[in-house]
């Protein structure tokens, strides 16, 4: 007789515990996206030109970069970045292998282009409101905080309650603004009183203060992962640099000077935070610290020049920024600088990496790549 015990195939028994791990190592949500590769389910992009992708495109705004030579080196070509490439934002969408982060402005970003996330940033944006006021619209971060929750109504056709809640807890929220709070006001007396009104630890004291309540109006919505980059070294810039209140080949420490305090207090905040709201991860992306790293050991980043912008006109072409169809410097790659205010791509790659897996000094308490593991 034929021996009928049941009998298991080795190859068998492989395959099955490997559809098994499979199985339960992947979560699908109803909306069709696969969850558990992922860092983040998405990212969400507060910030000001630094990280606009094109949504002052859309505004009535003398702050735009919707003409070449910008973009020379992005496969759109001039997209609104300010930039001649990518962005800080768009080099750590790549490293956690996120799409391009829509701008919220485009009349596309909505459906099922908005599930990666979406990008808010806005050139000549503050943290306070009246920022940038001097050069047309702008979507300051209350504006901005105000978009998000309109992305929010559209999620929350595409999800249940509590898919939406464990997507937002799994999203990252990226935050880079201040900087013209500073550039685009207190160092521009004639546009705004606050510099003659309000010494430079009592301002960095309002800023800051306002900052807090709107990281925690964010947090209120249901995010609970934030990366708030510090300013950089304004006092660096091409832009300070034409002022010539610097000596030769030295930056402007006034101006570094006071943004010091700004960051000082951000560093501080997010201490508190965490504190506050467990459960939650706050962290400090030194941006003052790290862009410094590049300035001080430039040759060995592979850049030759660090004083003046690629494009621009005027001493350091920091004077003027870049004009429609000027012609930029050949050697992108080994500028610092783009323009007057903003950074290469090149240097944008080395931020990003920099607060992507980046250490204590660079990224406080944990970088980003930590902070997708909590």
């Amino acid at each position: 007789m034929l021996n009928m015990e049941k009998r298991w195939c080795p190859a068998l028994t492989v395959l099955l515990s490997s559809i098994i791990c499979i199985t339960l190592s992947t979560v699908i949500s109803s909306n069709g996206a696969v969850m558990a590769s992922q860092q983040f389910t998405a990212m969400f992009a507060f910030g000001d030109s630094l990280t606009d992708p094109g949504n002052n495109n859309y505004l009535n705004s003398l702050a735009k970069a919707n003409y070449v030579p910008y973009g020379i080196d992005f496969y759109q070509g001039p997209s609104g970045r300010f930039c001649n490439g990518r962005t800080i934002i768009d080099y750590l969408g790549d490293l956690l292998e996120l799409p391009l982060l829509p701008a919220y402005a485009n009349p596309f970003a909505t459906g099922r282009n908005i599930l990666k996330g979406v990008n808010y940033a806005s050139a000549a944006a503050g943290i306070l409101a009246e920022t940038g006021q001097n050069l047309g619209q702008r979507f300051n971060l209350n504006d901005q905080i105000l978009n998000f929750e309109s992305t929010l109504n559209q999620l929350r056709n595409q999800m249940n309650q509590q898919e939406l809640s464990q997507y937002l807890s799994q999203s990252l929220v990226v935050m880079t603004l201040g900087s013209n709070d500073y550039i685009n006001n207190y160092l521009q007396p004639s546009f705004y009183s606050t510099s003659s009104t309000y010494k430079p630890n009592d301002y960095a004291n309002l800023v800051i203060n306002h900052y807090s309540r709107q990281i925690l109006a964010i947090h209120n919505l249901g995010l609970r992962k934030f990366f708030l980059a510090g300013v950089g070294p304004l006092g660096c810039i091409p832009s300070q640099l034409a002022t010539g209140l610097a000596p030769p080949g030295k930056c402007v420490s006034y101006v570094n000077d006071i943004v010091s305090m700004f960051n000082t207090r951000l560093r501080s905040l997010v201490d508190q935070l965490n504190a506050q709201y467990p459960g939650s991860i706050f962290v400090y992306g030194n941006t003052y610290g790290a862009f410094n790293d590049v300035l001080d050991n430039a040759n060995a980043y592979g850049f030759r020049v660090k004083d003046r912008g690629c494009c621009g006109i005027g001493k350091n072409k920091g004077q003027i920024t870049c004009l429609p169809f000027s012609v930029p410097c050949i050697n992108r790659n080994q500028h610092v600088f783009w323009d007057a205010f903003h950074p290469t791509q090149a240097v944008n790659q080395i931020l990003a990496r920099k607060a992507y897996n980046g250490p204590p000094s660079d990224c406080y308490p944990v970088n980003v790549q930590k902070m997708a593991q909590m």
